[in-house]
């Protein structure tokens, strides 16, 4: 496979993640952003926790799909994320869930 197959290769999924998104994005009632993965769900909370000094975040999302375009499977029941990084939520209003017009 040449390295222009596998850059039309990767287009082509990111295209179908993006329709996959679109289609999607209007059942879901939260963005969940992570320094790793970019998330829509139902139910999230966030909890900040301490461990030897260290403060992490505790993140556990419900009815979820996961912006990825690797995995087989996007739709997750229960999600539990730690990270040391920020992590963003935001609740999307109803006109947010109408993806723009192309």
């Amino acid at each position: 496979m040449s390295a222009e197959d596998l850059e039309k290769y990767e287009t082509e999924m990111e295209l179908n993640l993006y329709r996959e998104y679109r289609d999607v994005v209007k059942i879901f009632k939260y963005v969940v952003e992570t320094d790793r993965r970019f998330y829509l769900c139902n139910k999230v909370d966030v909890r900040a926790r301490t461990e030897q000094g260290e403060v992490f975040f505790d993140v556990s999302m419900t009815d979820a799909w996961v912006w990825d375009m690797y995995r087989p499977a996007r739709f997750a029941k229960n999600v539990k994320v730690l990270t040391f990084k920020d992590v963003n939520v935001e609740e999307l209003a109803p006109s947010d869930m109408e993806p723009p017009k192309s």
